[in-house]
C-alpha cells in the first residue's frame, strides 16, 4: 500500500514493478547564503571588505557566519548536520585539509561551530576556523544524515571560501598587538620606498594593490607553483621562506627576473613599475616570470604577496648594505702600492642602498624573545638551503649577535655590520692593512611610518650604537659562530680628505671640492689619484669617466681644496638607472709612506613629474588627472613609456611617447572615476633608455 506523500526527496524504492517515494521528514538542504556582501558582518568584521572579489573572504582564529536554508524548520534533537571545509586534492582529516564543522557542542571538530539563530527553516551558524588552520581557497559543502546516509550539497564555486592568516586574533602566529601598526601593515594599499643615499634621501611610491581583483589568487598560485605542500601553508615561516624564493626567478620560475644590466629591450625596466598588480596579474595569466625586477621592485611585490594573506609586513632600506662574496664581516677594497682602487681584484661590493622585507610572527622555533619582525629578502643575491631566498631572520637574533639561528640570519648580519677594509696590494702580491671603516656599513635603515606619509628610522632595531660596550659583545658573540671580521687597527694617516655632500641635477656641471687637512705638525705632500665612476646603485662601477693624478702639498695644521670641474657631457652620456657619482680619492703621503681614502656618492636629480587632479573629490563622480612633463635637455628623449596609478581610485594606465625633443612638452589628460573613498594618491612614472626614474604624485582625500 503506498503512504500518502508529504515530502519528496531522496532515492526511489523499486517495489515488482512500481516506483514510490518513501514519507520522509528528515532535514534536507534549499539553499545557503554565504553573507559575502561587502557590506554584510563577515567582511566587516573580518577587514575583508576591501577585496575585490566576489567570494567570501575571512581570516583565521575568528567567527564567521553562514545561512542555511532547510527543507523545514531545524530540530537540535533529531537532526544532524555538518558544515565541511575541503583544500586540495587529497582531502583528509589528519591533514587538516577535510575538515567537518558541527553545530553542537557534544561533538566538535578542530573548528568551533554553533547555532547562533533559527528563524524558521533558517539556521544562522557561527564558524570559528583554527588559529592555525592551512590558508587558502576552501570549498564548502553543507551535509545532512539520512536514513539513507549521508545527502550533500553539490560543489558549487560560488559558495567557496578563501581564509586568511589573522593578525587580529591573538592565537594566531601573525597576531600584531598594535591597530596602528596593522592598519599600515596590512591594510594600506599606497607605499612609500626609501631609495637614493643616506645623506639624499630619496622617494618611490608604489601601488601594493593586495586588494585588487585578482590579486589574492595570484598569491595563491605563488604557493601552488612553488609546490609547496598543501599541509604547511597554515605556518608563516615556512610560507615567508618558500615566497622569498617564488618572488625571484632564478631557481623555480618564480614572479620576477632580476636585471641589473641597464638593458630591458625584452621587458619593463624595474624604474618604470608603479604597482605590483600589473606584474602578479601578468605571471598569473602567463605563468612564466615577469621582466624586470631589481630589489625594491622585489621587495615591492613581496609586500604585497604578504599583506594580501593578511601577514603584516613592511618594505625596508638598508643605506649602505654589504654583499660580502667570502662570508665574512668584511668588505675588502684592494689599492695597488700608489693607492689606486684594483678593480680586478676587489670582489665585495656595498650597494648604496638594498630592500627587503619584514614580517611579524611569532618563531616558535627559536628561543623564547625571537619573534616579532623578521626579515626577508626576495632579491637573489646568495643561495640557503639550495635556493635563492633569504629569511625569515629574526631582527632581534640580528641585534644580539645571535646569528646562528635560522634562517639566514648571519647574511643580514653582515649586510648591516660589516667593515670595510683597506688594503695595499704591493707588487710581490702580499697585502698590507692600511684602513678598517667601521660605521659606513648599515649607516641607516629606514621604513614607512605607520599611519603617516614620512620615514620612521629603525636602524636601532638592527644595531647598538657604534663604539658601545653593547656593540662589542655583539661582534665577539658574532665571531664565535663563526663570522670572521678585522681586529687590527691599523694607525690612521694624518692627512683627511673630506668629499662634500651636494645636491646636483642631472645635466649639470658642477665643481667637486675636496678638502686635504693636514692634522700634522709637518708638511704633508700628497700624491693623489681622483676617479669619477659611473655606478650602479649596487656599487659595480659601469663607466670611468673621470682620472686626474693632482700632487697635494698641505702646511703644517693647514688644510687645502682641490678643485676639479665636472662637465655633464663626460657623464651624461654614460648614465645608468638612478643616475649615480662614485667618487673616490686615494693617495699615498710622501713623508709617512701611509694611504689617504676616501670616497662619496652622488645621485644626480632627476627632472620631476607634475601631477595634477581637478573634480570634485566624490565616490563615483568623475575626476581629471594630468600629467605634464619638460625635457630639460638639447637632446630628444626616445621611446618615453609613461605609467600611471591611483590606489582605490585608478586602474593602471601607461602610454608611450616615440620622441620628446629637447625643452618640449608633453601633456596627458586621463579621466577617472573613485571607487571608494578614503586618502590616497595619484602617482606617474616617466621612463626610458635616456632618463629613468622620474616620478610624480598628487594627494587625493575622495568623499563617500
Amino acid at each position: 500500500m503506498t503512504t500518502a506523500l508529504y515530502f519528496v526527496v531522496g532515492p526511489k524504492i523499486r517495489l515488482g514493478q512500481r516506483f514510490v517515494y518513501m514519507k520522509m521528514y528528515f532535514l534536507d538542504i534549499w539553499d545557503v547564503d554565504m553573507m559575502k556582501r561587502p557590506d554584510e558582518s563577515n567582511k566587516i568584521e573580518h577587514h575583508t571588505t576591501l577585496y575585490h572579489s566576489d567570494y567570501l573572504i575571512v581570516r583565521r582564529g575568528q567567527e564567521f557566519e553562514i545561512k542555511i536554508t532547510f527543507n523545514r524548520p531545524y530540530k537540535p534533537n533529531e537532526d544532524k548536520f555538518a558544515v565541511e571545509f575541503v583544500i586540495g586534492s587529497s582531502p583528509a582529516i589528519s591533514k587538516g585539509t577535510y575538515v567537518p564543522v558541527f553545530p553542537k557542542k557534544e561533538k566538535q571538530s578542530s573548528w568551533r561551530g554553533r547555532i547562533k539563530e533559527t528563524s524558521d527553516n533558517i539556521v544562522t551558524m557561527g564558524l570559528t576556523p583554527i588559529a592555525d588552520c592551512i590558508v587558502g581557497k576552501y570549498n564548502m559543502y553543507v551535509a545532512v544524515q539520512t536514513p539513507f546516509g549521508t545527502r550533500r550539497t553539490r560543489k558549487d564555486d560560488s559558495r567557496a571560501v578563501y581564509i586568511l592568516f589573522n593578525p587580529w586574533a591573538a592565537d594566531d602566529a601573525v597576531f600584531l598587538d598594535d591597530e596602528k601598526e596593522r592598519q599600515e601593515c596590512v591594510m594600506n594599499e599606497v607605499g612609500i620606498i626609501y631609495h637614493g643615499a643616506y645623506d639624499d634621501i630619496s622617494e618611490r611610491d608604489w601601488n601594493y594593490g593586495q586588494f585588487n581583483f585578482g590579486v589574492l589568487d595570484a598569491c595563491l598560485l605563488v604557493m601552488d607553483r612553488s609546490e609547496m605542500p598543501i599541509t604547511n601553508r597554515g605556518d608563516p615561516i615556512k610560507v615567508t621562506r618558500k615566497a622569498s624564493a617564488m618572488i625571484n626567478s632564478r631557481d623555480d620560475d618564480g614572479v620576477l627576473v632580476g636585471n641589473w644590466s641597464g638593458d630591458y629591450t625584452y621587458g619593463v625596466a624595474p624604474t618604470s613599475w608603479t604597482g605590483s598588480t600589473d606584474i602578479l596579474l601578468t605571471y598569473a595569466s602567463t605563468k612564466m616570470p615577469v621582466c624586470y625586477a631589481q630589489c625594491w621592485v622585489y621587495a615591492a611585490v613581496f609586500n604585497t604577496f604578504l599583506r594580501c594573506l593578511g601577514i603584516p609586513s613592511r618594505v625596508v632600506t638598508n643605506y649602505f648594505s654589504a654583499h660580502d662574496n667570502d662570508g665574512n664581516l668584511r668588505t675588502d677594497i684592494i689599492l695597488d702600492e700608489n693607492g689606486r682602487v684594483d678593480r680586478n681584484r676587489t670582489r665585495d661590493s656595498i650597494w648604496n642602498y638594498h630592500c627587503w622585507n619584514e614580517c611579524y610572527m611569532s618563531r616558535p622555533d627559536l628561543p623564547q624573545g625571537f619573534g616579532g619582525w623578521q626579515v626577508v629578502d626576495a632579491t637573489p643575491q646568495e643561495t640557503s638551503d639550495g635556493m635563492y631566498r633569504c629569511g625569515p631572520a629574526s631582527v632581534q637574533a640580528i641585534k644580539h649577535g645571535d646569528i646562528c639561528y635560522p634562517f639566514d640570519a648571519a647574511f643580514v648580519f653582515a649586510e648591516v655590520n660589516s667593515d670595510v677594509v683597506y688594503y695595499s696590494r704591493k707588487k710581490d702580491g702580499t697585502m698590507q692593512l692600511i684602513k678598517v671603516n667601521r660605521t659606513h656599513v648599515g649607516r641607516m635603515v629606514l621604513t614607512k611610518a605607520a599611519g603617516e606619509v614620512t620615514r620612521r628610522d629603525i636602524t636601532d632595531n638592527y644595531k647598538f650604537s657604534e663604539g658601545t660596550s653593547e656593540e662589542r659583545t655583539v661582534l665577539e658573540k658574532a665571531e664565535e659562530y663563526g663570522c670572521k671580521r678585522e681586529n687590527s687597527n691599523p694607525p690612521l694617516a694624518d692627512v683627511d680628505v673630506i668629499l662634500p655632500t651636494l645636491e646636483i641635477g642631472v645635466g649639470d656641471d658642477f665643481e667637486l671640492n675636496l678638502e686635504f687637512v693636514n692634522r700634522s705638525d709637518q708638511r704633508r705632500t700628497v700624491g693623489t689619484y681622483i676617479s669619477g665612476s659611473v655606478v650602479y646603485y649596487t656599487g659595480v662601477s659601469s663607466h670611468e669617466f673621470l682620472f686626474r693624478t693632482p700632487t697635494v702639498t698641505i702646511q703644517p695644521q693647514g688644510s687645502v681644496t682641490e678643485s676639479v670641474m665636472i662637465e655633464s657631457k663626460n657623464y651624461m652620456h654614460h648614465l645608468v638607472e638612478q643616475a649615480n657619482l662614485n667618487f673616490i680619492v686615494t693617495g699615498k703621503i710622501k713623508e709617512t709612506g701611509k694611504i689617504v681614502t676616501s670616497m662619496k656618492v652622488i645621485t644626480l636629480h632627476n627632472p620631476k613629474l607634475l601631477v595634477e587632479v581637478t573634480g570634485n573629490a566624490i565616490v563615483n563622480e568623475e575626476m581629471i588627472a594630468r600629467v605634464e612633463f619638460t625635457n630639460p635637455f638639447t637632446h630628444t628623449l626616445k621611446d618615453v613609456e609613461v605609467r600611471m596609478d591611483g590606489p582605490g581610485v585608478m586602474e593602471h594606465k601607461k602610454r608611450l611617447y616615440s620622441l620628446i625633443p629637447g625643452g618640449t612638452s608633453l601633456t596627458w589628460t586621463e579621466m577617472f572615476t573613485p571607487q571608494r573613498a578614503g586618502k590616497t594618491r595619484v602617482f606617474a612614472t616617466l621612463d626610458c633608455p635616456g632618463l629613468r626614474q622620474v616620478s610624480g604624485q598628487a594627494s587625493i582625500n575622495v568623499k563617500p
